[in-house]
């Protein structure tokens, strides 16, 4: 069994061999004009369009075939300022709208440069998916979720709760493929049929293991196939998209301790190879502790309910984009719990719960506390001052939404999210948290994908894009901006890297 950091260190060391003025006894096997490192939805965004521009285009993956993390996500693409699919269902949205939303939310320190191109261009990045062959139907799954069960294609990911709904028009965003649950495989598919009519070459099983330096300049890559060293030049650029490093424990430990002893959103390869490559060319990075999480928390009874920690306190209004309350629970004293009563239950349809069942029930608000092990008292405080607002008709404490606000009366349960979705045992497996996640931290890349150097200038034929990169992230995230991101600035790394004298 390969072992990604031991490689990751070699490929280090053997990176440092060659960064020199002239590489000296290098056999060129493959020649081409750009070659792409790793084929996620960034990787084919950039081959896509770099073949379009006339440049010949290889694609090295590691693994037996293309997708990576990309092909294994929900297949949300945030995407707005006025798409068919917002019009036809009739939200008025732009741009502007959009950005001042975005801004919030994937805040702060979001890259403003990248976020203004990102809302500027979504209308256009939207009719480029539409092209791939991917279908959005017209119709709004409205209310919060995961992943909605159904084929509608756009949903809420919390542009419509506090404070973001005082901060931008509220406008839905979240576009989805035409298919059931999980769609990234979709993306994908449609997206390796483009490359493929588009003749870029794709080339599975290579792990590219350094890239090759030639007078200052990224001039290719050295690749293991099949147990053989394999050269690859680029004679305009080579585009790094090999994901983040969620996978890969000393990173985590020495940039993003956030996510230690946590689970993983991958494909198990977002190892950080591509970065640790670039970086010892002389690559600058950008924001390595920000990660994203998700909690199990299921947001439909979520927003229905309470969510509190350990000490039976809410924290957050429960209707926001769940990512959102998950990274809020992760720096909350633990384990958090979500509370509802028969009725939240009732109410939420049985595809939409997830294989989820309450680990306590019970007559009473003050039976429910100490099953939980809670301070005496403490959930008891939260649930009436819940219900005071509820017959008031608001939430004075964190503002939810008046739509989902309501008198909680027992039989009360408590849902555990370290036991996670869709497990027929009901029991959490020793040691999980119900927290997984990914990072957003990379390489520090100009809006057209240019790697920066540690002094800040291009560094010539290098070019990076999606978790590889720091994209338009900064310390928020919502779902649809990874796909989105590695999509929008894959095109423009793969248009750059293929002009020529580039």
């Amino acid at each position: 069994m390969s072992d990604p950091v031991r490689e990751a260190e070699a490929a280090t060391e053997v990176i440092a061999d060659v960064v020199v003025d002239v590489v000296v006894d290098v056999v060129v096997d493959v020649v081409v004009d750009v070659v792409v490192v790793g084929f996620g939805c960034a990787g084919g965004a950039a081959a896509l369009e770099a073949r379009r521009a006339g440049a010949s285009v290889v694609v090295l993956e590691r693994a037996s075939g293309a997708g990576g993390s990309s092909a294994q996500s929900g297949g949300e693409l945030y995407l707005g300022g006025g798409t068919a699919v917002q019009q036809a269902l009739g939200f008025d949205d732009d741009a502007d709208n959009m950005l001042a939303f975005l801004r919030a939310a994937l805040g702060p320190h979001a890259d403003e440069e990248k976020l203004r191109l990102y809302c500027d261009g979504s209308v256009e990045h939207f009719a480029w998916f539409c092209d791939l062959g991917i279908e959005f139907e017209k119709s709004l799954y409205d209310a919060p979720s995961w992943m909605p069960p159904t084929t509608d294609g756009l949903m809420w990911l919390g542009e419509n709760a506090w404070p973001y709904d005082e901060l931008a028009r509220p406008v839905p965003r979240g576009h989805r493929p035409a298919t059931g649950g999980f769609g990234g495989w979709l993306v994908m598919d449609r997206l390796v049929a483009a490359c493929d009519a588009a003749g870029v070459v794709t080339e599975t099983d290579t792990r590219v293991l350094s890239l090759v330096v030639e007078s200052g300049r990224v001039a290719g890559v050295r690749a293991r196939r099949f147990g053989e060293d394999v050269t690859y030049r680029a004679r305009r650029g080579v585009v790094v998209t090999t994901g983040g490093f969620a996978d890969n424990a000393d990173l985590l430990a020495a940039h993003a301790p956030d996510l230690l002893g946590h689970g993983v959103v991958s494909d198990g390869g977002d190892d950080g190879s591509g970065i640790l490559m670039a970086q010892a060319v002389g690559a600058a990075v950008r924001r390595m502790s920000v990660v994203e999480v998700a909690y199990t928390a299921l947001p439909a009874l979520a927003c229905r309910g309470m969510l509190v920690n350990a000490r039976g306190e809410r924290f957050i209004n429960e209707d926001v984009y769940p990512g959102l309350f998950s990274h809020a629970a992760l720096h909350e004293p633990g384990p958090c719990w979500v509370v509802v009563d028969a009725q939240a239950l009732e109410e939420v349809d049985e595809a939409d719960l997830w294989g989820t069942v309450p680990s306590y029930a019970a007559e009473t608000i003050e039976e429910l506390e100490a099953d939980l092990g809670m301070p005496v008292g403490s959930l008891a405080r939260t649930l009436a001052g819940y219900n005071d607002g509820a017959l008031a008709g608001g939430d004075p404490l964190f503002r939810k939404n008046a739509r989902w606000m309501r008198v909680l009366e027992g039989p009360f349960a408590a849902i555990d999210p370290r036991i996670g979705f869709h497990n027929p045992t009901h029991r959490a497996a020793p040691g999980a948290t119900g927290f997984a996640g990914f990072t957003l931290g990379g390489l520090h890349t100009t809006v057209d994908g240019e790697v920066l150097s540690l002094d800040g200038a291009a560094i010539p034929g290098l070019y990076a894009a999606g978790r590889a990169s720091a994209g338009m992230h900064g310390h928020g995230y919502i779902s649809g901006t990874s796909l989105g991101d590695g999509t929008f600035f894959g095109r423009r790394a793969g248009r750059s890297a293929a002009r020529p004298g580039a």
